[in-house]
């Protein structure tokens, strides 16, 4: 019997945001989709807009199984993952573990064909790019939603992850945020008139 498939569904157990004070919880699976949506649209803007040659579909991929090691390792809150460069290798190296873990649960015939998504490789290093903005612009989203409903706890996460989002220099970001961002502040009724 393989366990991948069944290991890969249990990210909908693991809380994001565990430290802090959640108006709304927020969990790996759920943050996978908003993530892959996100990363899908940045590529489509960058395609679109900025003459670049993104592979849509490939970047949603990548997005869905981006936290898919958290099933294993549980979700580090960020300033412990980057408190200095010791933990920050140290972690990469238990998801590195993680992810041989993950795969192994795999019959033998079909680890290549995951493997090609959970190693990063030179060719998708701009796909990558475009992962990492969408968990950041996920992240932003995640502190405007919880403002909006009168938390107060993510007030210094939202200053932090703009300063990050800006240091990017990435034009589908700016777009992104330009465009779309505001939405996530507005209730229903407000986005629908």
């Amino acid at each position: 019997m393989n366990h991948f498939y069944a290991y890969v569904s249990r990210m909908k157990l693991i809380q994001r945001w565990a430290l802090m004070h959640n108006v709304r919880k927020e969990n790996v699976q759920e943050h996978s989709l908003q993530v892959a949506i996100i990363a899908h649209a940045l590529s489509v803007v960058g395609n679109k807009y900025f003459k670049k040659s993104y592979n849509q579909e490939r970047v949603a991929l990548l997005s869905v199984y981006h936290d898919a090691t958290e099933v294993l390792t549980g979700d580090l809150p960020t300033p412990v993952k980057y408190y200095n460069p010791e933990i920050r290798e140290a972690y990469k190296a238990i998801e590195n573990s993680a992810t041989d873990k993950l795969l192994s649960l795999l019959p033998e015939d079909l680890i290549p064909e995951y493997k090609d998504i959970f190693k990063m490789k030179d060719e998708d290093s701009q796909l990558w790019k475009l992962v990492k903005a969408a968990d950041s612009l996920c992240a932003y989203i995640k502190c405007l939603e919880e403002a909006a409903a009168g938390n107060k706890e993510f007030n210094q996460a939202k200053i932090a992850i703009e300063d990050t989002l800006k240091k990017m220099e990435m034009p589908e970001v700016e777009y992104f945020l330009k465009h779309f961002i505001g939405s996530f502040s507005l209730s229903l009724d407000e986005m629908s008139i």
